[in-house]
């Protein structure tokens, strides 16, 4: 019988592999599947973010498992593929400067079947500091989504947040990131304060307030 763990982990490695080769032809190198809370975002990529004992170097694809239960399968598995055009384009393509969603990652969402959006609706920015995305509805992710998922695919484990932890060991953090809802321009800052952006005179956002109209950004 498989403990948790190994179904857990079993299950978004299914996944990662059946997009790749759908989606991706295959080309994709292996990463390190992680689950991570995080309450700015669905999931993320960190590129060489491993190393083993004999150096061998790995990516990560993190996904918010806090997410998992109460949001459609569809949805948090095209969080995963976001991930991974993140991972092809820094193998095969060239990335923005750090944080920034450029042109190329866009046209490659688009092309698996995700169209990038600053908002998550039709019409907005497709590129920017900032980004999230929809579903296309007759787009490739779609189809390889629903074929994985008619073959009785499922996400068994979930976060259920009423969990008690004991022995955290936290560290007390003094700074706060602030962003401008306007320009996306970042400025780091002490807690609980008031910033305006000189460019737009418009009030930056604290990353950790959960009003942020970028909160559950990539």
């Amino acid at each position: 019988m498989r403990t948790p763990t190994q179904q857990a982990y079993n299950e978004l490695t299914k996944a990662y592999n059946h997009f790749n080769k759908t989606l991706f032809d295959t080309k994709l190198p292996p990463c390190l599947i992680t689950m991570q809370r995080n309450k700015r975002a669905y999931g993320h990529f960190s590129s060489k973010r491993y190393r083993n004992l004999n150096g061998k170097i790995t990516d990560e694809i993190a996904l918010n498992p806090q997410h998992f239960r109460y949001r459609p399968i569809e949805e948090v598995l095209s969080t995963m593929v976001h991930e991974m055009v993140h991972l092809w384009q820094y193998h095969f393509g060239q990335p923005g400067r750090r944080g920034y969603h450029n042109k190329q990652w866009a046209q490659m969402m688009e092309r698996v079947g995700l169209i990038p959006s600053q908002t998550g609706e039709p019409g907005a920015k497709k590129t920017g500091e900032n980004m999230t995305h929809y579903i296309s509805p007759n787009g490739v992710f779609t189809k390889a989504c629903q074929n994985l998922v008619g073959n009785g695919f499922k996400i068994t484990w979930a976060d259920s947040t009423s969990g008690i932890e004991f022995g955290v060991e936290e560290k007390k953090e003094t700074r706060e990131k602030y962003t401008c809802p306007s320009c996306g321009v970042n400025a780091w800052a002490k807690y609980d304060i008031s910033l305006i952006c000189g460019k737009c005179e418009k009030k930056m956002w604290a990353r950790s307030d959960l009003a942020h109209p970028m909160a559950m950004l990539d």
